[in-house]
This record gives structure tokens, C-alpha cells and sequence, in this order.
């Protein structure tokens, strides 16, 4: 949503001038940094970044609004539930350390109705597992790396969809990226990306490629870019990197 309003602001900046914004709120997936600086930059207005879910009856972690401290590319600090980040068997990891982002609090739910397998994998040690990757700095911010699902095993290498979706964000010509997994018969899965250019801006998948080998380790380049009007969206409208290759017919 974020980025069909910026790609349509250049035609309203006399409505955005009369309207100001004391705040812009970002919740749900992680908004790539040239997202947040262009809508600041845009609209004037500090970008507001924050985490929930369903479970925790839905807030769960949230940047301060100013003069508190705001760190682009986290989720902010907790704010709800207690928030921490865990290891395969549900043991707090130190700051700075990657793991699955749990939660625990009276706001939390006690479990899914009649799923005693959905509870058993759920819960750690009092913990519920969101299913995302994460990190917690010193401070308490925490910062999502994707999905625990969505994350690509190309051959044994785990690689992040995010980190590739923020390289190719950065080439002039990218309005939208979406990085998944495409399948592939020796190594498991390997990396691909799919594209939505900017009004006007021109660029092939050659230029994608040679742009994204120059900031990322080869086995993180996307084999294949597609580029596309519009980028599939799932039942709810949100963008969904599992069965994208299906959708796409690459799989």
C-alpha cells in the first residue's frame, strides 16, 4: 500500500501540501529503508514501523513517535507483550544473535481451539513462537529477517529474502522487488526475484543481475529476475513469497 501511494503521489501534491500527516504507521512485513526515506520525504512526516500479530491481540512491538528514538529497518521496542528472541529449544539468545521472535504476556492467547500439533509447535518454554527470524539489539529494538518458511536453501546456503528485495531496491529503475524461492532439481531451491519498475524507467534482468552481483556473494544473486506490471497478491491483498514460482509458472 505504501508503495501504490508513492507511485501515485507526484500527481497529488496539493492534496498532500493542504493534508499534512503527524505520522506515517507501518505494521505487518518489514518496509525496505527506501521506502521509509522516500515517504518521509514525501509527505514530511516521520515513518512509524511496529509489529503484531493476531495472537497477541495484534500489537506487539513499535518505534517511538518523536522525540523517542526510531531505528529504520527495526520493528521497534516491545510494546504490549514481553518480546525476546529464541533458539531451537526455546532458550533466550544474547543481543546481536539471530533466532525465532517470541512473546509471552496476559495479552498473548493461551493456544489454538481443538490443535493440540498447532500448540505443541507454538509454544517453548512459555514462549509463542511468531514463525519470523529476527534480531534484538542492546537497546531492545528488534529488527525481522523474514519469515522462518520463506527463508531459501539454496544447497545448504540460508538466504534471506529481505536482503536481496533491499539490493535490488536500491537500483533507480525498482519500484517494487519480491525475492522467493524457485525450485531447482540439485540444489533444493534457488534465488529469484520478481520486479515492478518505476513509471517510465527501463532496465532488463541482465542490469538487475549485474547490479545486485556487485552488493551481494554470488549465491545470493537471483538466477532469474522477472519483471512485471503487478506482483501477484494472495486472498488477503498482501504480497506472499510461498508459491510465488507456482503463480508465476516457474514451478
Amino acid at each position: 500500500m505504501h508503495q501504490t501511494i508513492l507511485a501515485r503521489a507526484s500527481k497529488s501534491a496539493d492534496v498532500i501540501e493542504a493534508n499534512p500527516l503527524r505520522f506515517i504507521r507501518s505494521s505487518s512485513s518489514s518496509l525496505a529503508p527506501q521506502i521509509i526515506k522516500e515517504l518521509e520525504e514525501v509527505f514530511g512526516a516521520p515513518v512509524i514501523e511496529s509489529y503484531g500479530m493476531t495472537e497477541a491481540a495484534h500489537q506487539m512491538a513499535s518505534n517511538p513517535l518523536p522525540p523517542g528514538k526510531r531505528k529504520p529497518g527495526t520493528v521497534g521496542i516491545a510494546a504490549g507483550p514481553e518480546v525476546g528472541v529464541i533458539d531451537g529449544a526455546g532458550n533466550l539468545v544474547p543481543a546481536g544473535a539471530t533466532g525465532e521472535i517470541a512473546i509471552r504476556g496476559p495479552n498473548v492467547m493461551s493456544g489454538y481451539e481443538n490443535n493440540p500439533k498447532a500448540n505443541a509447535e507454538a509454544f517453548s518454554n512459555g514462549w509463542f513462537r511468531t514463525g519470523d527470524q529476527g534480531v534484538m539489539d542492546e537497546e531492545g529494538y528488534v529488527t525481522i529477517t523474514g519469515r522462518l518458511k520463506e527463508i531459501i536453501n539454496r544447497g545448504g546456503e540460508k538466504i534471506s529474502p529481505r536482503e536481496v528485495d533491499e539490493v535490488l531496491m536500491d537500483h533507480p529503475a525498482v519500484q517494487q522487488c519480491v525475492t522467493f524461492a524457485l525450485p531447482h532439481e540439485k540444489l533444493g531451491e534457488d534465488v529469484a526475484a520478481a520486479v515492478v519498475l518505476r513509471e517510465g524507467a527501463q532496465a532488463g534482468e541482465k542490469d538487475l543481475r549485474e547490479f545486485a552481483a556487485k552488493r551481494l556473494a554470488d549465491f545470493k544473486v537471483p538466477r532469474k529476475i522477472i519483471i512485471l506490471p503487478e506482483i501477484p497478491k494472495g486472498a488477503t491483498g498482501k504480497t506472499q513469497r510461498i508459491g510465488l514460482a507456482q503463480k508465476l509458472g516457474l514451478a
